[in-house]
């Protein structure tokens, strides 16, 4: 309880009011993110690549409050080149989740030989990204490869989060290969477009039995409020942070969005009524001027 004391406006002072403090948010902790049947707080995922160096990489984390970070084993030292600084000493697996992904990868056997140098690298880690690019102009999901990959991955024992195209239709294929979460994009990855199609997102949200979280396209803090909103489990990013003219203060701003965006989400927004208005204070018991 909090003890508050309030004055008259001729400065007396008035009997004290005890006000309970306010109820835990449901995304601290009682409202966990499942991946995998691990749970974790944040709902917030974030890419390690296009920072000015590890630093702020680690800096900008922190700021979001992600507990999985993104790896792409082609372009980011993890052990690889021992000789070269390693993300690992920015980023220990001891504090966070690391998913390695096939960021630049045009074939489901470039994707599957990249996730099993990954597992080599980091002692037999399972859960990973898959992409399979279409080509290196719009990054979109080679989905025909991408669902070969994922066959490959799974029976390899591998747990499987998914980048694909926004379609129902292959993300419900992919969700049946046996992937723990299908992460359809918003728009293509690094354009800052924001979610171009909410009623695919919310077909694919409405017959997953796994997690769906928007991966590629959001440019600003709002873009990831909404994709919350439509009923996401979660947002991954990258270039929406490490693109901004203050990396660090944007991970804050993408923290305090996904956390807003998924209040609103279970607490349930007011149906819109079209040209239909309701006032908002009561109609009844009106002050009437004398006659």
């Amino acid at each position: 309880m909090t003890r508050v004391i309030a004055h008259r406006s001729d400065g007396v002072q008035t009997s004290p009011i005890l006000l309970k403090a306010p109820a835990m948010k449901p995304h601290e902790n009682l409202d966990p993110l499942v991946i995998a049947g691990k749970p974790y707080a944040s709902r917030l995922l974030v890419g390690t690549g296009k920072y000015k160096d590890f630093a702020e990489t680690r800096a900008a984390v922190e700021a979001s409050g992600a507990q999985i970070v993104t790896v792409a084993i082609r372009r980011t030292n993890i052990g690889q080149n021992p000789n070269e600084p390693s993300l690992l000493d920015a980023l220990p697996p001891s504090q966070f989740t690391l998913l390695p992904n096939t960021a630049g990868c045009y074939s489901a056997d470039d994707a599957v030989r990249t996730l099993r140098l990954a597992r080599e690298l980091l002692d037999g880690h399972e859960l990973v990204k898959l992409e399979v690019l279409g080509d290196p102009r719009s990054l979109y999901p080679n989905v025909v490869e991408t669902i070969a990959a994922a066959k490959t991955l799974v029976a390899d024992g591998f747990k499987v989060m998914v980048y694909t195209s926004d379609d129902p239709i292959i993300a419900k294929q992919l969700e049946e290969i046996g992937c723990v979460a299908v992460m359809p994009l918003a728009s293509l990855i690094g354009s800052g477009m924001g979610i171009l199609n909410p009623w695919n997102l919310q077909i694919i949200i409405e017959n997953a039995k796994v997690p769906v979280l928007v991966d590629a396209g959001v440019g600003t803090a709002s873009d990831a409020a909404i994709a919350m909103e439509l009923g996401c489990d979660g947002v991954l990013m990258n270039t929406a942070i490490a693109a901004a003219k203050n990396p660090v203060l944007m991970a804050s701003a993408m923290k305090k969005a996904v956390e807003a965006g998924r209040d609103a989400f279970l607490a349930g927004r007011m149906p819109k009524k079209l040209y239909s208005a309701s006032p908002s204070s009561p109609t009844s018991g009106l002050i009437t001027p004398a006659p």
